[in-house]
């Protein structure tokens, strides 16, 4: 505490916001009050210095009234503005008047920026709207020619809230005008508002908390740049600055694109620039299959290799010390305002200039107290940064290297010294980054160390430096900085090279998120693991006889082949006892961590009886089943549907995707190694398409399908995909069943069998009355899926289980068929079966009316208790021996 009193105070006012952010009000009371009695009984202990243990105590406390003050006042102003309530601003038309705060950004037909407001008003009348858009031919225009607010409903200042803006491009035409928008611009924006969505599914992405982090709780979407009026600022401010910097970047990014191949350019704009939008999707896959992607951001390396070269070059110059530490420490700004000031960039850039004033003053040289200074430093100023995820691994990796690599190092002191050390920071950042890696990502490469160790320092050695010194001769020798392109592009084709084939062996492994207390546990086992380690080597290289010692020459060992054991220190017994202590308690330390780890690895489980999730996938169908015994099973993906061809110029470099966007990362949050099937019900997009994403990244054993094929591209890709990764296939039909394990059993009700002389598989363009019907009886409970299928093949499927014989039990949990559309769930399908509950999966505001009133009728005729995914979000169903559990992660109606 003496020798760091500002890390102890960091730590505490971290600790106080941490909890903040966690706990609601009561039970942060309750836990300061405990805190606080925990305090006074060390100073009652008199082991500890009141004056510090007071000063932790206010610090704590301040720490959770800063976040409580800061986060009581991240509300919108918006419903005050208009005088509504925030249900009634829903989808409301207004026009709002602003200043450009961020940067503009598109993607395909698609730009984003915000807006930080002045004023909004509601439209003058609905009926001039057009498909929920204010149509700017009836907005009233000033005599200049732009646009005004007119008599609005209601009006009101904004205090300066900040809105995100979606606006969608009308025609190609407009991809020029929207270029022109700047940072500083004053706008008049016509669109509506919505509320940002949160999330529907249980550990899935929540993009109102992300951008309320970020201080925005309204999105205003808006049709076309003919709904926008735009000039430039009228006068000076900061934003001029950043605005200049904007365009500073985009010229350094239109240089790199004249000297470099399209792949190379945008990986290039990320590596040296920061910026990270125009990389290549696949590329980008690739290295964060490996672990890699955090050499594709701007972090303390890039400011490392920055304040190291300005610093070597101002003493070529013959520069003084002194003078070269100024002149470099009043540059990393810059350099961080062109990196694109993220977190982390930020961190390292406050890092850098504090260490800088500390060499140039001769103070303050303690690594962690800079690290302490800069984390307080943003966290004042921003107390959000404390949940983002660049914030949280800077900061933790560089603290993490600064406490372990001391400890690391004497377990390669055989290595070395260069090689040494780079195996012992590149282990030391694999190692505390692990717990985040896998809580917010869900996945660790097992050859992610092999190669962090191999292409870390080429990339940042070689290519950064490389291509840093192309960008700036570009504009004063073009044929040298053409030369050295090329060189840099081979290098570039070396290491994709690289990434890719060590990717297919990456030994990719998937790990459930984390609870807070497994990661605590996790970094206590490794910190005492290598202290014990260390200390272990410490004690065995250190020589048994003093140098000026007269030692016996009779039966003296090498200390390096002789056994740890009291015989080989015949003259210190106590030290190979302490030895021996040492290796007792690295064998327990090493299994308490292997059985920490082994309980991170396995996946959840919502119950021991079994359970049923039905996935909120919008329009489409996906749930995944879980047997007692722990199989998993996934009942299609659902998909993204498509409605004809686009043209090239609305085509997004990354677009939506609910099988790579929702549905995978839904079920590596759940810890999925692999399925054991697939259940593909039958061929269409609402049920295939996300499959395709599923087979690309989680092992899969075998898929089930409905035995006919679809002429369909995406259908088509997925078959080829299982071949190609070695997946089984099965047709099923009418009489087939499964049994994953001894207390659950599917039995498939239809289709009828299509194809039994086993010749070629037919191809059935209309699918659902084809749809794969099963039913599930698991620990004494039952449960019916059924796909698309219609009323006319559940009358047939009625008559084939009568027809054989089959005693048909009632079912407690019917997934009912097409989304609930009226084809579907006949009046003698809920006579025959008689669920109940029933969950039908639907899209909110779908195009097509589902779930029809008519079903929606016969169901509650049929006394049916029912969910939907439209409503409830995503349902999960635990079994239990009283019964079934149900929870929802939206409240519904």
């Amino acid at each position: 505490m003496r020798k760091r009193p500002l890390l102890y105070v960091v730590v505490c006012w971290i600790a106080g916001n941490a909890a903040a952010s966690m706990l609601p009000a009561g039970r942060l009371l309750a836990v300061w009050a405990g805190v606080s009695l925990l305090l006074a009984a060390a100073l009652m202990s008199g082991r500890w210095s009141w004056k510090h243990l007071i000063m932790l105590w206010i610090t704590l406390a301040l720490g959770g009234a800063y976040w409580e003050w800061n986060d009581l006042r991240n509300t919108s102003i918006l419903p005050q503005a208009l005088g509504m309530p925030s249900a009634r601003l829903e989808e409301l038309a207004v026009a709002a008047k602003g200043t450009i705060v961020s940067t503009v950004e598109r993607d395909g037909d698609r730009v984003d920026f915000t807006v930080k407001l002045d004023s909004i008003r509601s439209s003058d009348s609905p009926a001039s709207l057009s498909n929920g858009v204010v149509d700017k031919s009836a907005t009233p225009t000033s005599p200049d020619g732009t646009i005004g607010f007119g008599q609005a409903a209601a009006a009101g200042p904004t205090h300066g809230e900040t809105i995100a803006v979606q606006l969608k491009l009308q025609a190609e035409q407009e991809i020029a005008h929207s270029a022109s928008w700047r940072r500083g611009d004053r706008v008049i924006l016509n669109g509506t508002l919505s509320s940002p969505p949160g999330a529907r599914n249980f550990g899935g992405f929540n993009y109102r908390a992300y951008l309320r982090n970020r201080h925005i709780h309204w999105l205003l979407k808006v049709a076309g740049t003919g709904q926008v009026d735009d000039s430039p600022p009228a006068a000076r401010s900061f934003l001029t600055l950043l605005r200049w910097n904007d365009d500073v970047r985009a010229q350094l990014g239109a240089e790199l694109e004249s000297l470099f191949r399209k792949k190379d350019a945008g990986y290039l704009k990320g590596l040296i620039i920061g910026m990270q939008d125009e990389l290549d999707p696949a590329t980008y896959r690739q290295f964060s299959r490996l672990g890699l992607t955090h050499i594709l951001a701007i972090s303390g390396m890039h400011v490392a290799v920055y304040a190291g070269f300005l610093l070597f070059l101002l003493s070529r110059l013959r520069f003084t010390r002194e003078t070269a530490l100024t002149v470099t420490l009043l540059l990393v700004p810059a350099y961080v305002l062109l990196s694109g000031a993220g977190p982390s960039v930020v961190r390292a850039g406050l890092m850098s200039m504090i260490a800088l004033y500390a060499a140039r003053m001769g103070v303050l040289k303690d690594g962690m107290h800079i690290l302490a200074a800069s984390a307080l430093l943003m966290l004042v100023w921003e107390p959000y940064f404390l949940l983002n995820v660049s914030f949280q691994l800077s900061f933790l990796v560089t603290a993490g290297l600064m406490v372990y690599v001391p400890l690391a190092m004497p377990l390669v002191a055989a290595l070395p010294r260069r090689l040494g050390s780079a195996v012992a920071v590149t282990l030391v950042a694999q190692l505390v980054s692990f717990p985040l890696t896998i809580y917010y990502f869900n996945q660790f490469a097992l050859l992610s160390f092999a190669a962090n160790l191999a292409l870390v320092p080429f990339i940042t050695f070689a290519v950064l430096p490389a291509g840093t010194a192309a960008l700036l001769l570009g504009g004063i020798w073009p044929a040298g900085a053409k030369a050295l392109a090329h060189a840099v592009e081979w290098m570039n084709d070396a290491t994709f090279n690289a990434v890719e084939w060590t990717g297919r062996y990456a030994g990719i492994t998937i790990w459930r998120s984390p609870s807070l207390l497994w990661i605590a546990l996790y970094y206590m086992l490794l910190y005492a693991l290598l202290w014990i380690l260390k200390h272990y080597a410490d004690m065995s290289d250190a020589p048994l006889y003093a140098e000026d010692e007269t030692r016996p020459l009779e039966g003296l060992q090498p200390l390096s082949k002789a056994p740890h054991s009291a015989s080989a220190f015949p003259g210190d017994p106590e030290r190979a006892r302490t030895l021996i202590r040492y290796r007792i308690a690295t064998a327990a330390l090493a299994s308490v961590f292997a059985i920490l780890l082994y309980a991170g690895y396995r996946p959840e489980r919502l119950s021991p009886e079994g359970s049923v999730s039905f996935f909120d996938v919008g329009q489409g169908d996906s749930m995944l089943i879980t047997t007692p015994e722990g199989a998993h099973i996934l009942v299609d993906g659902g998909g993204t549907m498509s409605y004809g061809s686009k043209e090239a110029w609305r085509i997004r470099r990354s677009p939506y995707e609910v099988g790579a966007k929702t549905l995978v990362p839904l079920l590596k949050k759940r810890g999925i190694h692999r399925l054991d099937a697939v259940i593909l019900t039958h061929g269409d997009q609402d049920h295939a398409g996300g499959l395709q994403a599923v087979l690309e990244e989680i092992p899969v054993s075998a898929l089930l399908f409905n035995g006919t094929l679809a002429e369909r591209e995406e259908y088509i890709k997925l078959m080829k995909t299982a071949l190609d990764r070695g997946v089984k296939l099965y047709g099923v039909h009418r009489g087939m069943t499964l049994t994953p394990d001894d207390s659950a059993k599917l039995t498939f009700l239809w289709p009828e069998p299509m194809n039994p002389a086993g010749e070629e598989i037919p191809v059935l363009e209309k699918q659902n009355p084809a749809s794969v019907v099963f039913r599930l009886d698991m620990s004494g409970t039952s449960f019916l899926f059924t796909g698309d299928v219609d009323t006319e093949s559940e009358e047939r499927m009625i008559s084939a289980v009568r027809a054989s014989r089959e005693t048909a039990f009632p079912v407690d949990v019917l997934k009912v068929a097409h989304h609930g559309s009226k084809s579907s769930t006949g009046g003698v399908w809920l006579e025959f079966w008689k669920p109940r509950a029933a969950v039908i999966s639907a899209g909110v505001n779908n195009l097509y009316g589902h779930p029809n009133g008519e079903v929606l009728e016969r169901l509650s005729a049929a006394r049916t208790t029912v969910f939907r995914t439209d409503q409830h979000g995503e349902i999960q169903m635990r079994v239990l021996p009283e019964g079934i559990s149900v929870r929802h992660k939206l409240e519904g109606k």
